[in-house]
């Protein structure tokens, strides 16, 4: 079976005042259909930078990039994009965040909103505006937002990198929640070992500028993981030793 998500030989390099500056170099990965995996590495490493040319939303690299068999040229509803921030309309509550523009075409689309508040658990905040929710909660509905399009890939660049830590780990349980329901193909940008390891069917370690792939290392541990476990604190530790030579880059991390 092909991969959903194809990336091959690609290169980044930013251009601006008479300068370049290489951003990504040679970078190859292949995402399966209903995989979760997840990209980490130290600031400036391109991380952001490949998972917003897998948006369509930079066009401007050297490479390969195929979605479900077809190149990637612009942004489109095969790619949801979940950004650190929400992103959410402030004036809209949130069942109308959630259908935004498909409000006027979809005949369906009380039952599909409805169907996605249930999905990320937030019956009863049908009506609240964004200042009425808490950062967790909005993030739910960025992400309901998404998903309510049915997307081929979801892709999240530090989602809950502004969350405070015990918010954070509820979400991580939520997202794998959402996942393990709904399914999509995901690709996941963090800063924080431990969350890659908890949700990631495979964690990739990039290196720093010009970002490559360091490694890719397969999470072979059942749902749901105790972080306390010891295969799971063994897979921490590889993560780490990837970098092992190179405390600048380990500084970077959440450990």
């Amino acid at each position: 079976m092909s991969p959903l998500l194809e990336i091959r030989h690609l290169h980044k390099t930013f251009h601006g005042q008479g300068s370049s500056t290489p951003a990504l170099r040679n970078i190859d990965l292949s995402v399966k259909e209903k995989e979760f995996v997840s990209i980490i590495g130290p600031s400036g490493c391109g991380k952001s930078t490949l998972l917003k040319i897998a948006a369509g939303l930079d066009t401007e690299f050297e490479g390969t990039l195929l979605l479900d068999g077809a190149k990637v040229e612009k942004p489109s509803k095969n790619q949801g994009f979940i950004f650190q921030e929400h992103r959410l309309f402030p004036w809209l509550t949130v069942e109308k965040n959630i259908a935004a523009d498909l409000s006027l075409s979809d005949p369906n689309i009380k039952d599909k909103v409805q169907d996605a508040i249930r999905l990320v658990k937030l019956e009863g905040f049908e009506k609240a505006f964004p200042k009425q929710l808490s950062g967790g909660m909005s993030q739910r509905v960025a992400i309901a937002r998404a998903l309510i399009r049915k997307p081929k890939v979801l892709l999240l660049d530090e989602p809950f990198g502004a969350l405070d830590a015990f918010t954070r780990q509820h979400m991580q349980e939520v997202l794998l929640d959402i996942w393990e329901t709904n399914r999509t193909t995901m690709l996941f940008v963090t800063h924080d070992i431990d969350e890659a390891v908890f949700l990631s069917n495979r964690v990739v370690v990039m290196g720093a500028r010009p970002g490559t792939i360091k490694r890719i290392l397969p999470v072979d541990l059942p749902y749901p993981r105790k972080r306390t476990g010891t295969s799971f604190q063994q897979l921490r530790q590889e993560v780490l030793e990837t970098f092992e030579h190179n405390d600048e880059l380990k500084d970077e991390f959440v450990i």
